[in-house]
């Protein structure tokens, strides 16, 4: 079992002293003139509060970097590489982060309201008290996630795959769940008023109320 689906880990900044060195003086324009260079691994990078509010920056690999606190509303992020990065308090408002890469990353406290998270990979990411309202979730994979906490109401994740993910004390309240995967997941104190849960797979889940739905 991943170790974020019940508990939110805070990842550690691995970067070798020789990347360091390279990234110490890196600032927005620096950033944005190495990948119009053609550069795009940035990963493990530690950069905090990094303005990036509408940059295009699709395809870069930001894995395993430190970006706390950073701002990237609206940007573009197709298919960038999150994973296992720590991007907690980040703001992803309004972002495309079609298809992007967040595998086992750090979101506790992100904000990513209206973002297009559409077929992009959150599985063991931990987004507690994360504020998800209105965001794009279609076809995502939410396998292990932890979302406890996390606001969602409004959320259209209709095919979602949501395999053991951690919704307790979530707001789902208005959430379009249709046809989504929730096997085994845990919704104990969620909010589902008005939430659409028609053709969703609740076989093993923990229900609100805190009944096992057979």
């Amino acid at each position: 079992m991943n170790q974020n689906f019940w508990g939110g880990g805070h990842l550690a900044c691995r970067v070798s002293s020789d990347k360091l060195r390279e990234v110490a003086d890196m600032d927005t324009h620096e950033l944005l003139r190495r990948y119009a260079l053609g550069e795009r691994d940035f990963s493990g990078i530690c950069l905090t509060g990094m303005d990036l509010r509408g940059t295009y920056l699709s395809g870069v690999d930001f894995s395993r970097s430190h970006l706390p606190g950073a701002n990237f509303t609206n940007a573009v992020l197709n298919t960038t590489n999150f994973s296992e990065a720590d991007l907690s308090g980040a703001n992803f408002s309004q972002a495309n982060l079609f298809a992007a890469f967040l595998s086992g990353a750090n979101l506790d406290r992100a904000i990513l309201q209206f973002a297009n998270l559409t077929e992009a990979d959150l599985s063991g990411a931990s987004l507690v008290n994360a504020d998800l309202s209105d965001t794009l979730l279609h076809l995502t994979c939410c396998a292990e996630t932890n979302l406890r906490g996390a606001n969602l109401s409004g959320a259209k994740m209709c095919g979602a795959k949501l395999w053991r993910v951690n919704l307790q004390d979530a707001n789902l309240r208005g959430a379009d769940l249709c046809d989504a995967n929730l096997c085994e997941a845990n919704l104990k104190g969620a909010n589902m008023e008005a939430t659409d849960i028609s053709e969703v797979a609740l076989t093993g889940a923990i229900l609100p109320q805190g009944e096992v739905h057979a």
